[in-house]
């Protein structure tokens, strides 16, 4: 019992934490819309059914303090990664049966609920596993293979999926082996961690120890502790708007690409698409690790006016690109940069969520943080799609022109904030 490790180096468990965190969010918001499409559900159901699926990312926040109050972080870990390696692998199976769609959404929303815990516990103990000087380095690596994540389900995926239903014209046998292999893939996580996850100290207490925290901490204390802290009312609008103008543009970065130049689209291809995205991994991830780099270098003071102002490039871009209409080749140093300057500005609402997430109830804290965030990304995206629908009707063929102009200067609320938050950081 006492050959517990304390410590273990990062690169051995950061990687796969938050590759395993981003998988099963992608494929809940962004896989599930692609296979009901193609298992032949309507649009008006997919959007509207799969936007909800969403919600447990905002509302995590509310059963966060459960993470701090039972059991140990490690533990909500390796049972979260089991769980869901179960509810990945129902959808694969309900996919060949009638009432797959309801079958499917409702093990999705539990998937959902699953990984968003999941979340919590792996930011908690991320916090407690990593010395003070490592969070700030690893902060880009594990925004790097959390984008990773992306790719593997977004690009990948996808790609073995349409290809199984060139051979197989069966949508269900296709996407039930592949979600099958991600089921698979999370015994292997669920595995993997159980083995290589350390014991740090603040995590090993004995349960008994947590149940008398949780006696003598009400549910509440973790908000109340969060919302009371100095200058919370600019914190909340520099979460909530860092990333305003990215998140307007991101639900229509694709469909710019796939439109017909005729109504202001580049008229690319979904296999052109899926060429981009596989292109540009190493920028995304090179832009994680940089920032983090930098930021432990010169610190986050200092950094913060610049990666708001870097964070916005991407929707520089798209606006540049939807004036010059480039080729699938010409497209890709312009989204390389874009998702290189996206991987480095966000590096610092990562770090400055982890710095504001302080006493015993920081990962409560931390979730709280991000399930605002959240909600600053999932409220644009709700009505980017009417915004720019409305733009086109009233500018035929430069709708999404215009639009990508109004996301830029949606990114300069929250340059404002950058005035008013708290920068007084214990360890800078």
């Amino acid at each position: 019992m006492n050959n517990k490790v304390a410590y273990r180096n990062p690169w051995a468990i950061v990687p796969t934490l938050y590759f395993a965190e981003g998988v099963p969010y992608f494929v809940v918001n962004q896989i599930s819309v692609i296979f009901f499409k193609d298992m032949g559900v309507d649009n008006t159901s997919v959007t509207f059914w799969t936007s909800l699926l969403y919600l447990p990312w905002v509302i995590k926040m509310f059963w966060g303090p459960v993470i701090d109050t039972t059991l140990t972080k490690r533990k909500w870990i390796v049972y979260t990664q089991a769980l869901m390696s179960v509810t990945i692998g129902g959808v694969a199976f309900v996919m060949h049966t009638p009432q797959f769609f309801l079958a499917a959404l409702v093990l999705l929303l539990l998937t959902a609920f699953v990984s968003a815990t999941h979340d919590m516990a792996t930011d908690g103990f991320y916090m407690l596993a990593l010395k003070k000087d490592e969070q700030s380095v690893f902060a880009g690596i594990r925004s790097t293979f959390y984008r990773a994540a992306y790719f593997f389900s977004t690009s990948f995926l996808v790609w073995l999926a349409g290809t199984l239903l060139i051979s197989w014209k069966a949508p269900a046998l296709a996407w039930g082996l592949v979600l099958a292999i991600v089921a698979v893939i999370f015994v292997g996580l669920a595995l993997y961690h159980a083995t290589m996850l350390p014991y740090p100290a603040e995590d090993s207490g004995k349960d008994k120890e947590q149940e008398n925290t949780a006696r003598k901490s009400t549910f509440w204390d973790a908000f109340s502790t969060y919302f009371r802290q100095k200058g919370i009312a600019p914190i909340i609008c520099f979460i909530l708007t860092f990333r305003m103008g990215e998140a307007f543009l991101i639900k229509l970065a694709a469909p710019f690409m796939k439109d017909a130049q005729a109504i202001g689209g580049l008229g690319f291809t979904t296999q052109q698409v899926g060429v981009i995205y596989f292109f540009i991994t190493a920028a995304v991830m090179s832009g994680g690790i940089i920032g983090g780099i930098v930021t432990k270098k010169h610190g986050l003071k200092k950094l913060l006016w610049p990666m708001a102002v870097i964070i916005n490039i991407p929707t520089m871009i798209y606006t540049l690109l939807s004036f010059i209409k480039p080729n699938v080749i010409l497209i890709l140093p312009f989204v390389a940069i874009e998702q290189f300057s996206y991987g480095f500005g966000f590096t610092a609402l990562t770090i400055y969520m982890m710095y504001i997430a302080k006493g015993e109830f920081k990962t409560s804290h931390y979730a709280i943080s991000t399930g605002i965030s959240a909600l600053g990304m999932m409220l644009p995206g709700l009505v980017s799609g009417l915004i720019q629908s409305k733009l086109a009707a009233l500018f035929p063929g430069h709708g999404y022109q215009y639009f990508f102009i109004l996301t830029v200067l949606l990114g300069i609320p929250g340059i404002i904030t950058l005035f008013y938050i708290p920068k007084d950081f214990e360890n800078e």
